[in-house]
C-alpha cells in the first residue's frame, strides 16, 4: 500500500497534462466539430422557443406524468405525431469559458485523484511500472469515459459522439497512467 500523499505530484502533473489534451483536442483539432450539427432551420426554432421562456434545465418531451400515463392513448399518440427529444437550455448570455474550464480542470483532478486512491491502497512504492501504469490507466479510463455510454443508450445520442469521447478518455488515461508510472514513489 502507498501514502497518498505521496501522489500529490502525479496527481497534478498529471490533470495538467489531461487538461493541455483536451485543449488541443477540443479547441486545435476538427475532431469533435461534427458532434452537435447546426439545424438548417435554426433562427426559426430559436424563434418559436423563445416566448415559451423556458427556464435552463434538462428536459423530455414528451414527458409522461405517471407510469400509467406511458400507455395512455393520448401519451402514444403524442409520441407517435413527435418531436421526441430530450434538451438541455442553457442560460442565456455570454459563454464564460474560464467557468467552465475551472470545473474541467477540477474535475480532472478528481479522476486523477480517484485513480491515485485506487492504485495506492493495491501497490506499494517501487511497485513494477506495468502495474503502475494498468491500474492507473483503468481507473482513469472509467472516470473520463464509461458514463457517457448511458447518453447513447438511453437518450439516443449519437453512437459516434460517444465513441469520439471514449477516444478522448484513451488519451486521458494514458497521459494519466505516463505520469503516474513516472513519479510513482521508488520505494
Amino acid at each position: 500500500m502507498t501514502d497518498l500523499s505521496a501522489l500529490w505530484l502525479p496527481v497534478l502533473v498529471s490533470s495538467v497534462a489531461v487538461f493541455v489534451l483536451s485543449s488541443i483536442i477540443h479547441m486545435m483539432s476538427p475532431w469533435h466539430k461534427s458532434d452537435y450539427p447546426r439545424l438548417a432551420n435554426e433562427d426559426a426554432v430559436m424563434d418559436a422557443l423563445r416566448p415559451f421562456s423556458i427556464p435552463p434545465g434538462d428536459y423530455m418531451m414528451p414527458r409522461p406524468a405517471s407510469r400509467d400515463d406511458l400507455r395512455s392513448p393520448e401519451f402514444l399518440a403524442k409520441r407517435e405525431r413527435g418531436p421526441v427529444a430530450v434538451f438541455t437550455i442553457m442560460p442565456n448570455g455570454a459563454f464564460a469559458m474560464g467557468k467552465y474550464l475551472a470545473r474541467w480542470f477540477v474535475y480532472i483532478v478528481v479522476v486523477s485523484a480517484f485513480a491515485a486512491c485506487i492504485t495506492a491502497s493495491a501497490l506499494a512504492p517501487g511497485a513494477n511500472d506495468h502495474a503502475v501504469f494498468h491500474f492507473i490507466g483503468i481507473t482513469a479510463f472509467g472516470g473520463y469515459a464509461l458514463a457517457l455510454w448511458q447518453m447513447s443508450i438511453w437518450y439516443h445520442r449519437s453512437w459516434m459522439t460517444t465513441i469520439k469521447a471514449n477516444v478522448d478518455g484513451i488519451i486521458y488515461a494514458l497521459a494519466t497512467a505516463l505520469t503516474f508510472t513516472w513519479f510513482w514513489p521508488k520505494g
